[in-house]
Formats: C-alpha cells, sequence, structure tokens
C-alpha cells in the first residue's frame, strides 16, 4: 500500500474517532492496527503515521467543541436579536426548512420554522430564543430580511434552481430537487421508506455518481459546441465545481469533484494514477473542510461504493466475466450489486437501521433508469430559460421518474425485500472488518492475512448474539433522551425490556420510537416483554407505533382513556395486527418479571370516568426490586396526586426514584406529594430550551 494512501487512512480514523468523541487510546490502536496490517515495520514511520492519526482526533475533537461553544452563543446571542439565519429554499407560513444560522465567527445547519414566507437565500433574524431538536437547533425565522448585503450569493443560487424545479415540475418536483440539488427536505417518507428498503436511497441524495453524470454530460456539450478534448475536459470541471458549490458542497460530491479533477489532470499530462490514490485523495479533500465528514453516511457510502466497484471490477477479471456480450455484461452487473450491497450493509444498517435483500437486482433494473433521469434533469434545469426546450426536455424525463419509482415499488413490495435491524456499534465494527478484509483480498496478490482476518471477524461477529445481556442481580432504569417528551426503559436482570413512554411523533416532532428507542433497546440486545403508556399524548406514545411493529412486545399497558387522535388508534390497530395482547392499566394490575414487580397504582375506573384530560387520568407505575423502589407518575398534575394521598398509605408512594410528573412542570410534584413519595432521586424529561420555558 503506498505511503501517502496509507497517512489518508490513519488520517480518517483518527478524524472519525476525534468527530465521535471516543477515547485516544482507541484512536491510537485503530491507528497501530492499520499501520501493522499494512507491513509498516520501520519505528520512524510508525511513529509519524501515529501522529498523523492523533492530529486528526485533535482536529475533529477542536472542531466538535467549537460547535458546541457555537450552539450555546447562538442560544445566548438570539435573545440579543443579533443572530442571522439563512434557509436554503424558499419557505411558506409554517413549512420547516433547512438552513444555517451564523454568528461573527461560527455557523452552524440548523432547522427554520418560518412564520412568514421566506425566500431561500436570504438572511433574516430569529423572531424567538432557539431552542435544541432532537438532533440541531431549531429557529422560528419572522418575514424581516436583513441587508441585501448579508445574504448568502450560493444559498440564493440553489434556492433559485429549486423554486425553477418546483414550477416546472409540480408534484414531480421534491424527487427532482432531490436528485438535481440534493434538496430532500419536502420529500416523503413513503418514497424514502420505499426506496430504502428497494436498496436505492442512495439515488435521493447527490452522489458521486450525480457529479460523474453531469460531468460527462458537460463535456459532451463542450464537444459538441467543437471543443478539443483537453478544453473539453477543463470546462467540464470547472462546471462541475460550479455545480458542486450550487447544492452545497455536500462531501460525496466533493469527493467524486476531487478525483474527476485529479483523473483528467493526469490524462492531460499523459501520467498513470492509481484508482486508490485519487480515492485517498477525493476522500480525505472534504475533511479539510468539515472535520466531522467521516461519521456523515453519504461520505462513507461514497468512499465505500467506489472501493467496492474497484473490488468488483477486479473480481470479474478474476472470474473470467471481462468478455464482450449481453451475457457478461449482465453477469459483471450482478457481481458488482453483489459486492456494493454486501459492502455498503454494515453502514446501511448502522445508520438507517435497514438491510435491503433485493438491492442487487433492483440496482441492475434502476441504474440505467437514473443513468438517463440525471442527465435530463440537469439539462431540463439548464434550459429553464428557454422555456419551450425545458418543456420538452421536462416532460421526457417524467416518464424516467415514474420508472424509477416502479422499480423502488416492485422492490419494496415483498415482506422479505430488507430486514430490520438495529446492531450494536460492535456488530457493525467486525462487519466493516469482514468488508474491508473481503476487499483486500479481492484486490491483493496475497488472499491469505486478509481472509484469515475476515474469518475470524466473522467468526467473532457469529458469536456475538450468544453471549449474555443485562446484568444479573442489577435492575437497570434507562431514561433516554427524545427531547421534550417521555421514553423510559427498564432493563430486567435476565435483559429483558419493559418500556414504559416512546416520545414524541408525528406530526410534533420526528418519530422517536423509530429513530431512537427502537435502535438503542435493539443494540444492546434482549427481547420486549411489555410497552406501558401513562397516557395518550402525543410526546408520551408517538413512536408507539412503530415499536409495536418492530419489537412486538407481548403486552401493551395503557389506560384506554378515550382519545379521538388518528395517533392512538394507530396504535390500537398496530397492537392487534401484531398480536400483542392488550390490558387496560387500572389500580391493583400487577406484573411480574424475572424477580421485578410492577404494580399500577392508578387510575381506577372511577376516577378515569370523571377526568376531561388525559394527563390526570395517567398510570402511576410502581416498580420493585429487591429493596429498590421507583414511582413512574408519567403526567400526572394536581388533582391526581392529591387523589393518590387520599386513597392510598404514605408507605405505598414512598420511592428511592421518582420520574417527576409534567416533565418538571409547575402544575405537578406538590409539597404534600413530595414529602410523601420522598425521593433520593428525582427524574426529570424535558427538551432543552423547549417552548414551555
Amino acid at each position: 500500500m503506498p505511503l501517502v494512501v496509507l497517512a489518508v487512512i490513519v488520517s480518517l480514523l483518527g478524524h472519525a474517532v476525534g468527530a465521535a468523541g471516543a477515547g485516544e487510546a482507541l484512536a491510537l490502536a485503530a491507528c497501530v492496527g492499520a499501520c501493522a496490517l499494512a507491513r509498516v515495520r520501520a519505528a520512524a514511520v510508525l511513529l509519524a503515521l501515529t501522529a498523523v492519526g492523533l492530529a486528526g482526533i485533535g482536529r475533529a475533537s477542536a472542531a466538535r467543541w467549537r460547535d458546541a461553544a457555537c450552539t450555546a452563543a447562538m442560544l445566548e446571542r438570539a435573545r440579543t436579536d443579533s443572530l442571522r439565519v439563512v434557509p436554503d429554499v424558499d419557505a411558506a407560513p409554517g413549512d420547516r426548512v433547512p438552513g444555517r444560522a451564523a454568528l461573527d465567527w461560527c455557523s452552524l445547519a440548523v432547522g427554520i420554522r418560518a412564520r412568514g414566507a421566506l425566500v431561500g437565500g436570504t438572511a433574516y433574524r430569529v423572531a424567538a430564543t432557539p431552542r435544541m431538536g432532537t438532533r440541531r437547533l431549531i429557529v422560528e425565522v419572522r418575514r424581516s430580511p436583513l441587508p441585501a448585503a448579508r445574504t448568502s450569493v450560493l444559498a440564493r443560487w440553489r434556492a433559485a434552481a429549486a423554486r425553477r424545479i418546483t414550477a416546472r415540475f409540480g408534484p414531480d418536483a421534491p424527487l427532482v430537487n432531490a436528485l438535481v440539488v440534493a434538496d430532500v427536505h419536502d420529500l416523503d417518507d413513503a418514497i424514502r421508506t420505499r426506496w430504502a428498503r428497494a436498496g436505492i436511497v442512495h439515488a435521493l441524495s447527490v452522489s458521486g455518481l450525480h457529479v460523474g453524470i453531469v460531468a460527462g454530460v458537460l463535456a459532451l456539450v463542450a464537444q459538441a459546441a467543437g471543443a478539443r478534448p483537453g478544453r473539453a475536459a477543463a470546462l467540464s470541471f470547472v462546471g462541475v465545481g460550479a455545480y458542486v458549490l450550487v447544492i452545497g458542497a455536500c462531501a460525496p460530491a466533493v469527493r467524486s469533484a476531487v478525483m474527476f479533477g485529479a483523473v483528467a489532470a493526469a490524462r492531460a499530462r499523459q501520467r498513470p494514477v492509481s484508482p486508490w490514490a485519487a480515492l485517498a485523495l477525493g476522500a480525505w479533500v472534504p475533511v479539510l473542510v468539515d472535520p466531522a465528514v467521516p461519521l456523515d453516511l453519504g461520505w462513507q457510502l461514497s468512499v465505500g461504493g467506489i472501493a467496492a466497484l474497484e473490488g468488483a471490477g477486479r473480481l470479474c477479471r478474476t472470474l473470467g466475466l471481462d468478455g464482450s456480450g449481453w451475457r457478461r455484461s449482465l453477469q459483471r452487473d450482478v457481481v458488482t450489486g453483489i459486492v456494493a450491497s454486501v459492502a455498503s450493509a454494515p453502514l446501511v444498517a448502522w445508520h438507517m437501521g435497514l438491510v435491503s435483500l433485493v438491492a442487487p437486482l433492483t440496482n441492475i433494473a434502476a441504474a440505467p433508469l437514473f443513468s438517463l433521469a440525471q442527465p435530463t434533469l440537469f439539462l431540463a434545469l439548464l434550459l429553464d430559460p428557454i422555456d419551450p426546450a425545458a418543456r420538452l426536455v421536462a416532460s421526457a424525463a417524467v416518464p424516467i421518474l415514474r420508472g424509477l419509482d416502479f422499480v423502488a415499488r416492485a422492490g419494496a413490495a415483498p415482506s422479505w425485500s430488507a430486514l430490520v435491524v438495529a446492531p450494536t456499534l460492535a456488530t457493525c465494527v467486525l462487519g466493516g472488518v469482514v468488508v474491508v478484509a473481503g476487499l483486500a483480498a479481492i484486490v491483493r496478490r496475497h488472499r491469505g492475512p486478509p481472509l484469515v482476518l475476515a474469518a475470524t471477524a466473522a467468526a467473532v461477529w457469529g458469536w456475538l448474539p450468544l453471549l449474555p445481556v443485562g446484568r444479573p442481580g442489577a435492575l437497570e432504569l434507562h431514561m433516554l433522551d427524545v427531547g421534550q417528551g417521555d421514553a423510559l426503559a427498564l432493563r430486567t436482570p435476565a435483559g429483558r425490556w419493559i418500556l414504559v413512554d416512546a416520545g414524541p411523533g408525528p406530526p410534533i416532532a420526528p418519530d422517536a420510537g423509530r429513530r431512537t428507542i427502537l435502535p438503542y433497546v435493539r443494540r444492546r440486545g434482549g427481547d420486549v416483554a411489555a410497552l406501558v403508556l401513562t397516557h395518550a399524548d402525543l410526546d408520551h406514545v408517538g413512536g408507539a407505533a412503530s415499536l409495536l411493529a418492530a419489537l412486538e412486545p407481548a403486552t401493551l399497558v395503557e389506560p384506554g382513556f378515550l382519545a379521538r387522535s388518528a395517533e392512538y388508534r394507530a396504535i390500537l390497530d398496530s397492537a392487534q395486527v401484531h398480536g400483542v395482547t392488550w390490558r387496560a392499566a387500572r389500580a391493583g394490575l400487577a406484573l411480574d418479571l424475572d424477580g421485578v414487580r410492577l404494580r399500577v397504582l392508578a387510575p381506577d375506573s372511577a376516577w378515569t370516568a370523571e377526568q376531561t384530560g388525559p394527563n390526570d387520568a395517567s398510570t402511576i407505575l410502581r416498580v420493585e426490586y429487591g429493596d429498590v423502589s421507583m414511582l413512574l407518575v408519567g403526567d400526572a398534575e394536581r388533582a391526581q396526586e392529591a387523589h393518590l394521598l387520599d386513597v392510598l398509605p404514605v408507605d405505598a408512594l414512598r420511592a428511592d426514584v421518582l420520574k417527576v410528573g409534567h416533565h418538571g412542570s409547575r402544575t405537578s410534584s406538590t409539597a404534600p406529594f413530595l414529602d410523601a413519595v420522598a425521593p433520593t432521586l428525582a427524574l426529570v424529561s424535558v427538551g432543552r430550551s423547549n417552548r414551555y420555558g
């Protein structure tokens, strides 16, 4: 392995570990391990490479701390009306769109809630104090633009392109925006899920393949205009650079543009270029801009995809599939699809919780359609000032888009088309080792060492599920970060789970069940014995339908207080479809599981019948294990607390741990109630900078 390529790999490992906040010892081990696999024996070289890895750790860690300081400064500066935000696209009142917030010394990607009509690429003042969402800062913006000098030129260009696409393509505009300008904010979740199950979701974000197709179109246009091949390549590179900047310079696009430039420059000078060297350069350049790029799924899939394609090409030559004819071509496509799908499986499983089983076949069907759609859509955007020509090209693109979606529908239709997974970090790392070692065995002459490494990692991977889960003799209470909402998980000494509430969900927030709770539980292993819902408010049950479908707990316990929302009906429907036993949460109900006793203290039927809102009909759950007790009270307010004091003896309420009612609101936690419970530890689940104060 060339030393420069090895140095880039070590640097990327260091940046990844630093951006993830992992320990320096782990990073050092990873860097030394990479050097050892490459058979670096010289002490000076090993020391230099280790220094490169540690430099990557330091740079990524510093960027992580800077972003945290920037977030804190933005929360503070918003109160003085000195924070400016720029939406990426146009927004109508009530829309939620991506954008960037900026101070004099830093900027961050944020989510924007529009109070009025906003123009993409224009700077605005914030309308209220920002708050932390589950993944990023959320700001509200009113229609009061700042002076034009403070707007973003590139953001205006991108917003203008999205505006023209929306006007030109109508109902197909969200899909076209995703394919052409990397704007996915308005894309329907059903399309994302369908394309993910079919294994072609990578096409919905602008990647290296998109940029390569655009480069080819620009080169053909330049040659058709009379430019010589060398000049056509130069003009194509300039056009690709402008395109990458307009779409936001996402890491996969930058990687592809750098590789395209490196190969074009080498050809212009009639010099050979190693595909691995070009890939290393393309992978490293985006890290110079953003040290956290190695954690980005798009970058990971882009780099891994190119490596897989190179490995698949070597494998096809080894298998003698490099001849001509449609049979050979089809065989090469099948082998390439399988290698690419296997190579990307650990990444997709970790980030998206899915592994598509039909991806090799659907990609064969989708590839020619996509190769037609991308240049057609790009040409329609270029010809937009010439309305008749743009209308003709856009009309030609519509059947191709329908064909792509048909492939996605057909691929996602079978129930077995994709596996829903939530692997542990150890499982994904071992899977990554198997993939990297397998690719090394394909491209290297001496295949023995990488094959041994792959077999060892696969063996450990196979034994992992057989290891015991949980801690014998211990009951664990996990309070999950779902923002403004509740989600708790009890893990029994035998490693089984009892989930209490499921966090928020649409339309008030992303589905916490699918995005947070399901991966958290699956990555730690163990079956789910019961799901307890304290009441039907959406910040407690928004993710319940997803959890019932994915985890299929044996029992669903909830108070049965009548709620007319579609979300509550979806929970009951999901329980029925998946054969989950429903039990009403009523005073006196008791469940015993692995030595853990759960007792429902409230509500009772008479009390529930008198209530007009769900909060004071909350399930009050007492958990007992050994001499430790916990009291989980949902959103119980003053009235229900007083009722509990009236109908129960003080000893029944006393507990070591209290999950504080109603997110710490002043509607709950009265002094008499707290005196009766007398907790040693009190836990409050609340969203940072939430709108309730």
